[in-house]
């Protein structure tokens, strides 16, 4: 009996750290977006109209729309999480693939939306966004690398949910053994919420 509680407690203690590490590894993402953050401030406080007419270029339906998808998959990735714990194997499973199909809807409307202002002329180094005023070329430059980062996370967070999906089908996820899904939820909330700041001060504020 005390060799089993030995176990059982090293395994608490495995939990533990594992959810601390993945907060640290938030934490330092959070640093990353925030500085992004930071500076869009700055340079829209220094070139409010240049940025006010960049951004009524794009399109706040398809910002909208990008917005409620991703918000939806969390509380897909939440009730996935809710279901393995009270041993819904097949809830989880169907949730878990309704948040990668939400993720890859997602990117297809970025895509879209990437393709209209490249088929414009509006990227980096473009001869048309050169042609435009300063504030214009930060307010795009700062668009792709933001909305970029972001996509590329959407993107690691459909690779970790579907490798989440696999252990979930083979059992490797249990109503006793979640912590990896569970990390992998609050890596996808984290992603839901830099969107969340990025729909307003891209498309909503002027």
């Amino acid at each position: 009996m005390a060799e089993l509680a030995k176990t059982s407690e090293a395994v608490h203690r495995d939990y533990t750290g594992a959810k601390i590490g993945m907060w640290l590894f938030l934490f330092t993402e959070i640093l990353l977006f925030g500085g992004l953050f930071l500076v869009y401030a700055v340079y829209r406080t220094k070139h409010q109209a240049d940025f006010h007419t960049a951004a009524a270029e794009l399109s706040v339906a398809i910002g909208a729309a990008n917005t409620m998808i991703l918000l939806t998959s969390s509380l897909t990735m939440a009730l996935a999480i809710a279901a393995i714990r009270r041993s819904a194997k097949t809830a989880s499973i169907v949730f878990q693939s309704l948040t990668i199909l939400f993720a890859v809807i997602f990117l297809v409307n970025k895509y879209f939306e990437w393709g209209a202002k490249i088929g414009h002329g509006l990227y980096p180094n473009s001869p048309e966004l050169l042609a435009q005023s300063h504030g214009t070329i930060l307010f795009y430059g700062l668009y792709y690398v933001m909305t970029g980062l972001h996509a590329l996370h959407v993107l690691i967070g459909i690779g970790l949910l579907l490798t989440m999906l696999i252990l979930t089908v083979r059992d490797r996820i249990t109503n006793t053994d979640f912590v990896k899904l569970e990390n992998s939820g609050l890596y996808w909330h984290l992603v839901d919420i830099v969107w969340i700041y990025l729909f307003p001060l891209l498309y909503l504020i002027t």
